[in-house]
């Protein structure tokens, strides 16, 4: 080996290195995404409650309720979250968040979705988390802003299961992020950012046959976000321009065109 390339190759690795830890460290959340429809049959699995997760999913027609689900020892506290990414139209997208399991209260259950009654059998009771007025979140590695809206800690009485379930009230169709735990732990889908790509487009429904009314809008009326830009206040996109450091991550897992 030609001694002058060792240098070369030792700053490239610690380039690699830099950038991989760097990656680790801006991502406040283990993402995964919800990459086939989620039922109360077969919901997404959050593995640990406690280490901070985003669960990247989507309401993509009205009346759709997705369900995800934990298990939790009795009086464990865990928090619950939505964020909505900044995707042109979901300015004022809010969802519900309910939350069954064992010992919660049963009189806070009438604002559940109908998929998810039979879940409440036995001792299962719910709590319902109503959209809250959204306020900004920017995340740095991905550079993507997004509305922070509901979020709780809840204390579990009972040791057992979990179920969350996501829904619109009024069936309007978007993207969300269900946010469980609040520990950092680096970890999550290693295809995050081809993933988060396809992920940030807005979801358009096809006009059904029987009517004529083509309006595909997901706005709901009734939910204002404290603002309602984008992040970027120079080119009007949700995504902003790549800095070099993720310029250069994006070379490295060859996703440059990640990047503008």
């Amino acid at each position: 080996m030609n001694p002058a390339a060792v240098p070369r190759c030792l700053v490239l690795l610690l380039a690699l290195f830099t950038a991989v830890l760097a990656f680790e460290a801006a991502l406040a959340h283990q993402p995964f995404f919800e990459d086939t429809d989620t039922t109360a049959g077969t919901p997404m699995k959050v593995s640990d409650p406690e280490i901070s997760t985003a669960l990247f999913s989507t309401l993509d027609r009205p009346g759709d309720v997705d369900f995800f689900t934990f298990s939790v020892a009795a009086r464990q506290t865990v928090e619950v979250g939505i964020t909505i990414p900044q995707i042109e139209g979901q300015e004022q997208f809010a969802p519900y968040v309910g939350v069954i399991a064992a010992g919660l209260e049963r009189d806070s259950t009438p604002g559940l979705p109908a998929d998810a009654l039979p879940l409440l059998s036995g001792q299962e009771g719910s709590i319902v988390l109503e959209a809250a007025e959204a306020t900004i979140f920017f995340e740095p590695f991905s550079r993507t802003a997004y509305w922070q809206r509901q979020r709780r800690r809840i204390t579990f009485p009972a040791q057992g299961e979990v179920m969350v379930v996501v829904w619109h009230p009024k069936g309007a169709v978007g993207r969300y992020a269900l946010v469980v735990g609040q520990r950092e732990v680096s970890g999550g889908d290693p295809a995050f950012a081809r993933k988060l790509k396809d992920y940030w487009t807005p979801v358009v429904l096809l006009p059904s046959a029987d009517s004529d009314d083509s309006d595909t809008s997901v706005a709901d009326p009734d939910q204002e976000p404290q603002a309602s830009r984008s992040y970027s206040a120079v080119d009007g996109q949700s995504t902003p321009t790549c800095s070099w450091l993720t310029r250069l991550l994006a070379f490295l897992f060859g996703e440059s065109e990640l990047c503008k």
